[in-house]
């Protein structure tokens, strides 16, 4: 899969660099798409529609619980500050902090970038999280990890290892998923890959595709899932440039 992804970054890269108008109207596409796709696999109730509404418009939209509209928004301002990031290959602990207190000040401005203090027991899972007094050991270990390890895989895996190894530790008290994917599509925009976007119809997949890194220590589920949803996106993009592939 790896082999057709660079093969596909390579069509892609031949029409780059994406200026102008064009540049814009990509990221706000995937603007929407990203904000969307990611806060309905934790439940957000906001359409695809609504939350291009939300996020370009600033409406709010009736029926809905407010807290959906705070996520819209929020994600829309973590996705801006993502690409703030992307003229390095850098990735922090300050920048990490920095994704999840933009996603989630509207919700709970107090926990809001801040590790959690408690413990964390997510539902359907039986993958035991650090201890809250754990948290910065685990967390400068991730740190280092992304320092020294980084170089030594193929960007799409460093990505998705980085997706499991965070979400693995769940430091916030809420927000990880979303901060985990904001993550690992940093990592592949820093290295000139496509985003990664995880549709709702396989939350069981994806959900699935974790536990068993979690439960039985194997990543390469996940890897290859992931794998996927890259290739979709860059799949999606040579159809909407019209891209020839050789």
């Amino acid at each position: 899969m790896t082999e057709r992804i660079d093969q596909y970054k390579a069509a892609i890269d031949a029409v780059r660099p994406f200026e102008g108008a064009l540049l814009t109207q990509l990221r706000n596409y995937y603007r929407v798409g990203l904000t969307w796709s990611s806060n309905a696999l934790e439940g957000n109730t906001m359409t695809l529609s609504e939350t291009k509404v939300v996020l370009e418009d600033g409406i709010t939209i009736g029926g809905h619980p407010l807290r959906d509209f705070y996520e819209t928004v929020g994600h829309g301002e973590a996705y801006d500050f993502m690409f703030t990031l992307i003229g390095s290959r850098e990735i922090t602990l300050d920048h990490i902090r920095q994704l999840h207190r933009l996603f989630y000040r509207g919700i709970d401005e107090s926990n809001a970038g801040v590790w959690r203090r408690g413990s964390v027991i997510v539902s359907g899972s039986e993958y035991v999280f650090p201890a809250p007094e754990e948290l910065d050991a685990k967390m400068n270990g991730l740190a280092d990890w992304i320092a020294a390890d980084r170089d030594k895989m193929h960007p799409v895996d460093f990505a998705a290892m980085l997706h499991l190894k965070f979400v693995s530790i769940h430091p916030f008290i809420d927000g990880n998923g979303r901060t985990a994917r904001l993550l690992m599509n940093l990592a592949l925009l820093q290295d000139g890959y496509m985003l990664a976007i995880v549709p709702p119809v396989l939350r069981l997949d994806y959900n699935l595709a974790i536990g068993t890194y979690q439960n039985k220590g194997k990543s390469q589920p996940f890897l290859d899932f992931i794998a996927e949803m890259e290739f979709e996106t860059q799949k999606e993009i040579i159809r909407l440039l019209h891209i020839q592939i050789k």
